[in-house]
């Protein structure tokens, strides 16, 4: 490969083991600033989603955020939530925030976060409710499409289920 060539090409090796997991207690500062700021950027800014961001559903004890981090701060993130109510089925857990900086798509970063949650959460029936764009991702992951297609925040969504394996 000419070189000129070989220095725009971006490789990036992320492994499972890279994806952080913890509460809303465990989080830093700086953490929970990098988190906030791609969530920002991304629902706020990039798809101006007028819907509230900070639910108050980040500081439950039973809420977990997981992300990959990279030089600039959280390069991707996703939070699972845990009803007290299932929303549908038997499904408890709620998969939800999943966003991945500008910068960093289509590296499967999102991928590698769903695949650390999905083992986590094996034991446990999940829900989500997935942008329509991107229902075959979540479909590798067994999760099923129910209901119809509904308008959230001027975006269709599709709610998903995943049985407890």
């Amino acid at each position: 490969m000419p070189a000129l060539a070989a220095q725009y090409i971006k490789l990036v090796v992320v492994s499972n083991d890279s994806v952080i997991a913890k509460s809303w207690g465990e989080l830093t500062t700086t953490e929970l600033y990098s988190i906030m700021k791609l969530r920002t950027d991304v629902f706020f800014v990039e798809q101006k989603v007028d819907e509230t961001e900070l639910d108050d559903r980040d500081q439950e004890d039973t809420t977990r955020h997981y992300w990959i981090a990279d030089d600039l701060g959280v390069a991707a993130y996703i939070r699972v939530l845990h009803n007290e109510t299932a929303e549908y089925r038997d499904g408890h857990c709620v998969i939800g925030r999943v966003v991945v900086r500008e910068d960093r798509r289509g590296e499967g970063l999102a991928q590698i976060i769903m695949k650390r949650i999905v083992n986590d959460y094996s034991d446990q029936a999940m829900l989500l409710h997935a942008q329509q764009y991107i229902v075959p991702l979540y479909a590798k992951f067994g999760f099923e499409a129910f209901g119809e297609l509904y308008e959230e925040a001027t975006i269709m969504h599709q709610s998903m289920y995943r049985p407890a394996q």
